[in-house]
């Protein structure tokens, strides 16, 4: 096909960002994040001179990506590490076609056998898991996307049909599927039109101050709010996530209560449970739930979904939890690293996926097709992205149709690290009246605008060789 691109180079750099409070994943309180960021050069399959760039770009966030005892510089350095030899793969590629098309491929052969690789001389406890693995390749298969987009013209939203593809949906999925997606693209599931603003949500973490008597004196006193109250009012907020223990039911409901009578009170709208992968048992989480609904009705009325309590790994912890998505929502969220996952989710009683960009473009939207046909319901959840990441997140969040607009954080942890982005989308890494305004989208690509951001692009980053 004429439209056919093929990979002629990709760049990587890194660039550390500070958190300014605390960030807590699982058991782990991590100070700062490093961001991945790719240019990615293609050029038309057919051998045409016209040279396109994309951008892409991920946090590395290590408690998230890798739970492990293994130290925290280990970890970040076997990532950094792991980045650099994709950017060698990514520049050596051979695939051409569509970014589904190429993006498939790569994550099939040269990103499993190179996981491999880099297992195979470490011990067992040192093994990076597959999560891992998508994550640090995300940042290249979302430029290819975005190359792709640009080098047509055209969003890269609007790239998934009949006239850019060359494989229809049956391609990409097992042989039970064929007839199910014959014929069908992923733009079909798509939302044609979107609006100009969509209602975001907020992050409750387990150390975030709920009131003045919570405050340890260890706040920074940097003009951004602290207290929850002083969110909900600068950003006129509507939804908040609340971060839970999973292990100290006490804890869990009473913080939940806190929470819940906090937004009673200033009119929001919306709540959600993210107990954090660390229940077993479905009692746990059902027992919350019937203690909430008989105890606290409003506050249970206004839970709208429950995310991810159970282990990552679903095939280690097949775990039946219909009784728990019987009470509310259930949502896949670190288990779901592909549409198989979430087959499997499905079997065992999830009935709803949280896709993040991070798990690459061509995964999530995979899984948001297969999803679709189960008739789960989907929500886009944040990595705390900011910069170039948060404008495909959130752009993943518009198109996908999701029960409730999308989660960001960004703007909570590191708000200063997207000042030369927010120049050009302020609306993008500041929340006002409960929503980010994504009207600056540009028309190309992933509408980063990124000729715009570079003008005025601070420094900060640091390239690797690849080699």
């Amino acid at each position: 096909m004429q439209k056919d691109i093929k990979i002629e180079s990709c760049r990587l750099s890194f660039r550390p960002v500070t958190t300014r409070v605390p960030l807590k994943f699982g058991s782990e309180i991590p100070t700062s994040v490093l961001f991945a960021r790719t240019e990615m050069t293609v050029v038309p399959a057919d051998g045409g001179n016209k040279k396109s760039r994309g951008w892409g770009e991920t946090p590395l966030n290590v408690a998230w990506v890798w739970p492990a005892s293994l130290s925290y510089e280990y970890r970040l350095s076997r990532l950094r590490d792991f980045c650099s030899k994709l950017q060698l793969a990514w520049n050596n590629c051979s695939y051409q076609g569509h970014p589904m098309e190429i993006g498939k491929q790569f994550i099939d052969n040269e990103l499993k056998t190179i996981l491999a690789e880099d297992n195979s001389s470490v011990s067992e406890d040192e093994k990076m898991p597959w999560l891992a693995a998508l994550v640090s390749n995300s940042l290249f298969d979302i430029a290819l996307h975005d190359a792709y987009g640009i080098h047509h013209q055209i969003s890269s939203w609007k790239i998934y049909t009949r006239e850019f593809m060359n494989q229809d949906l049956s391609w990409y999925y097992t042989s039970e599927y064929v007839d199910v997606f014959r014929g069908k693209y992923p733009g079909d599931y798509l939302e044609k039109e979107i609006p100009s603003r969509i209602r975001v949500w907020h992050l409750v973490g387990a150390k975030d101050a709920l009131d003045e008597c919570e405050l340890t004196g260890d706040e920074p006193d940097d003009g951004y709010p602290v207290l929850l109250r002083d969110w909900i009012a600068r950003d006129g907020l509507k939804c908040l996530k609340i971060k839970l223990s999973g292990i100290d039911s006490e804890w869990d409901f009473d913080r939940t209560v806190k929470i819940g009578k906090i937004a009673i009170e200033t009119g929001l709208e919306w709540l959600s449970a993210d107990f954090n992968c660390t229940v077993t048992d479905p009692a746990y989480v059902c027992d919350f739930l019937d203690r909430l609904k008989n105890e606290e009705p409003a506050i249970f009325k206004m839970l709208l979904y429950v995310e991810q309590p159970f282990p990552y790994d679903i095939k280690a912890y097949p775990i039946d939890v219909r009784q728990v998505s019987s009470r509310k929502a259930l949502f896949m969220d670190e288990s779901a690293h592909a549409w198989e996952y979430v087959k499997i989710g499905r079997d065992l009683g999830w009935n709803g996926v949280a896709l993040k960009t991070c798990k690459t473009i061509t995964g999530a939207l995979l899984s948001l097709c297969w999803a679709r046909e189960a008739k789960m319901d989907l929500m886009v959840q944040d990595l705390t992205n900011s910069m170039l990441a948060q404008i495909s997140h959130v752009g993943l969040g518009a198109h996908a149709g999701t029960i409730m607009g999308v989660e960001s954080n960004g703007m909570q942890f590191y708000p200063e690290a997207a000042a030369d982005e927010e120049r050009i989308h302020p609306g993008l890494y500041t929340r006002r009246e409960g929503f980010l305004d994504i009207s600056s989208f540009g028309k190309e690509g992933f509408g980063y605008r990124i000729g715009e951001i570079q003008q005025s692009m601070g420094s900060g980053w640091s390239q690797s060789t690849g080699k």
